[in-house]
C-alpha cells in the first residue's frame, strides 16, 4: 500500500469539457481508464480555476470554467479517498498540441458514450445532470 500523502492531495478538482455539445474525456495515466481533466487544487488557486489548468494540462483544451459546482465523486488513491469537485468548461479551442499528449489519450464524445465510458457511476450522475440541465435551458 502506498503512503498517505497531506490532506490537501485529497481534495481535487476536475471539469466536464463541452466542445460543441460533445464532452472531452482523457485516459488517466496509469490504467488508461477514460476520466475528466482533474487534479489536487492547487495551494495559490481557486478549486475550478485549478480545475482549468488541469484541463489545459491534461488535455489541451482552452476555454472558460464556471464557478458553479455541479457536484461532486470520490475515488480511493494513495491509501486515502479523493473527493474531486466537478466544475462546467465551456472549450474555446482544441490544441494540436498540449503537455501531456504523449501520457494520455483525448477523445471528444456524445454525452451518452462520456456516461458509458467514464468507470465512475457518481461522475457518470453528474455528467447526465448538468447535460439534462443544458437542455431544460434551451
Amino acid at each position: 500500500m502506498s503512503a498517505l500523502k497531506p490532506a490537501g492531495f485529497y481534495r481535487q478538482s476536475g471539469v466536464i469539457p463541452l466542445h460543441e455539445g460533445r464532452i472531452v474525456l482523457v485516459t488517466a495515466r496509469k490504467s488508461k481508464r477514460w476520466i475528466i481533466p482533474k487534479g489536487v487544487i492547487e495551494k495559490h488557486m481557486s478549486p475550478e480555476d485549478s480545475a482549468a489548468k488541469e484541463a489545459y494540462e491534461e488535455a489541451g483544451v482552452i476555454g472558460s470554467v464556471r464557478k458553479k459546482e455541479l457536484g461532486r465523486f470520490s475515488y480511493v488513491k494513495w491509501g486515502g479517498i479523493c473527493t474531486v469537485r466537478v466544475y462546467p468548461f465551456y472549450v474555446e479551442k482544441l490544441l494540436d498540441e498540449w503537455e501531456e499528449m504523449h501520457e494520455r489519450k483525448r477523445k471528444v464524445v456524445s454525452v451518452g458514450e462520456a456516461i458509458d465510458m467514464v468507470d465512475h457511476d457518481e461522475l457518470a450522475g453528474i455528467i447526465l445532470a448538468f447535460f439534462a440541465g443544458l437542455k431544460k435551458r434551451k
